[in-house]
């Protein structure tokens, strides 16, 4: 480890120098504050490849916004390289997987917008309730349009949060100084620790059915893409007011725009769109939408936090310690036998979440065999980062995952256990879920290449290699099911790659187990689970 009071002493001594950091974009002065005086700070135009390439070479840490490209190219120029920070919340512009691979740490600052992003939420909420856009430009316009623009107040209002996470969390906080009544759809989100935070969990229907203004709080993925469509616009009332302040798409910009227009929706206001930048929708020609352009995390105090925290974060990196907004592992004194298990425990913790059909209510770790004498806490990490980056979009650390996991109620255990007969060892991933059912996936790492496996679904003995894509289906055992799921996959182009039949007993409960070159379209899922009866269907991509 360096040590900056190693100065010399007479000819011959040496020095050791001071770690390097580069800032290679603008960021809050408060960063470099943070930083303190045991480094050598450089800067660059990272968004200007000629000078960031050169200007890497021998730097220890990188941080940067969005501009600068720390891809495949940057990291091999870099040949002292230990953290890259992002002073954001977004990784898009940093390619991690390539910088793990390089042993190269990456940081964040994923709370930093947090405030903000809550802050304008309501901002939107209190604008569009009182037509303050509209109004506004008319009067710039010199137009006096008192009766014109006449609001509503939120007091005694059903207020409905779609997403409970941190910043819908914070968003319900300080709506309820308004007197209003809060409702959530979260369906991670338990209703007795809702109720603790005095909010009342509904449907999504109910949520509709009842709001008079509709926050949206949620990721965006597959599930949540579109949530807020035609046919739910239908649903709310047309003196109801919504604000999506959290990703475009989520909420169907043009459906919203229909609704408007045809007054099944009162007013709108927007600061996220699903192509940005943007600047021609047609919600920005209707005086009941107030609009921003993606201004969420736009404050000096989001941005001086995020400064401030890859400051620390660097300044932990640089020194071996923990890092709390690590995005990828830190190697650190991790044993070399628990090594290989890092990553293989994430993609079962992310196979136990995927084929969850319900909310989790708790996550239990299992190690068994020659590993469990080592510290494999890292594996509790890794899966539980597992098990979130499925549920939610923002980055997952093996840090914060467990906070992740604190703010849903979600407990988690990390037990270990020395015996275990038939294999080297193993990782067992147990999902408690809320409506009494359980998952169970459990894999191990084998050979010298490290294969890593599956060995066991909900107490299903088998034995095939965790890949890119795989499907698991459940059915009554019966003739032909394997013929039937091959003719369909295969007219589908989908090639499989492998595939393991698992029984309880004959004519009994059934598993297959699939794993295919490429992700298998829903429409074909379907229909081999029509084909073959299955109780149960799931998809899991990794990629």
């Amino acid at each position: 480890m360096w040590d900056p009071n190693n100065l010399p002493v007479g000819k011959g001594a040496w020095r050791v120098s001071k770690p390097i950091v580069l800032i290679a974009e603008e960021l809050s002065p408060a960063t470099i504050e943070a930083l303190g005086p045991d480094f050598e700070v450089r800067n660059c135009d990272g968004a200007n490849r000629e000078e960031l390439l050169p200007a890497i070479v021998d730097v220890d840490a990188i941080l940067v916004r969005s501009a600068t490209q720390v891809d495949a190219e940057a990291l091999a120029a870099a040949k002292n390289l230990k953290v890259v920070a992002r002073a954001g919340v977004g990784l898009d512009n940093v390619d991690v997987d390539a910088a793990t691979q390089a042993g190269v740490m990456v940081v964040n600052a994923p709370t930093s917008n947090i405030v903000s992003a809550a802050e304008l939420a309501v901002a939107l909420l209190l604008a569009s309730a009182r037509n303050i856009s509209p109004a506004h430009a008319a009067l710039r316009n010199g137009e006096w349009k008192r009766s014109k623009y006449s609001g509503v107040e939120l007091a005694d209002k059903v207020v409905g949060v779609v997403g409970l996470g941190r910043i819908g969390l914070l968003v319900a906080q300080r709506l309820s100084a308004f007197g209003v009544e809060l409702i959530a759809y979260d369906p991670f989100v338990q209703p007795a620790r809702a109720a603790q935070l005095g909010v009342r969990m509904v449907d999504l229907d109910e949520l509709l059915r009842t709001s008079d203004f509709i926050t949206v709080h949620l990721p965006k993925n597959k599930d949540t893409l579109g949530l807020i469509d035609a046919a739910a616009l239908a649903k709310v009332k047309p003196t109801v007011h919504i604000v999506n302040a959290a990703r475009g798409g989520i909420v169907d910009e043009q459906a919203l725009y229909d609704a408007l227009v045809a007054g099944q929706v009162a007013g709108a206001g927007v600061d996220v769109y699903s192509k940005e930048p943007c600047t021609d929708s047609p919600l920005f020609t209707l005086d009941n939408v107030v609009a921003t352009p993606h201004l969420g995390a736009s404050t000096d105090e989001a941005q001086e936090k995020a400064g401030i925290a890859v400051a620390k974060s660097v300044r932990q990196a640089l020194a071996g310690e923990l890092v709390p907004d690590a995005v990828n592992v830190e190697g650190g004194s991790i044993d070399e036998s628990v090594r290989p298990f890092i990553e293989a425990t994430e993609k079962i913790g992310r196979i136990a979440s995927s084929l969850a059909p319900s909310p989790i209510a708790s996550v239990d770790i299992s190690v068994l065999g020659e590993i469990a004498e080592q510290d494999v806490r890292v594996l509790q990490l890794s899966a539980l980062k597992g098990v979130f980056s499925v549920l939610v979009e923002d980055p997952v650390s093996y840090v914060n995952a467990p906070v992740l996991a604190a703010d849903r109620g979600v407990e988690s255990t990390l037990t270990t256990d020395l015996d275990c007969p038939e294999h080297r060892a193993v990782v067992r991933v147990k999902l408690a879920l809320t409506d009494g059912r359980s998952i169970v996936v459990a894999g191990t790492v084998t050979g010298p290449r490290d294969i890593e496996k599956l060995i066991e679904i909900d107490g299903f003995e088998i034995d095939v290699p965790i890949s890119s894509h795989m499907a698991f289906y459940t059915y009554d055992d019966k003739p032909g099911i394997v013929g039937v799921v091959g003719q369909i996959l295969g007219s589908a182009n989908v090639n499989i790659a492998g595939m393991q039949v698992s029984r309880t007993k004959a004519g009994g409960e059934a598993l297959i187990a699939l794993t295919v070159d490429s992700a298998i379209p829903a429409g074909t899922l379907d229909a081999i689970a029509a084909g073959i009866g299955a109780a149960a269907v799931n998809a899991v991509d990794l990629d």
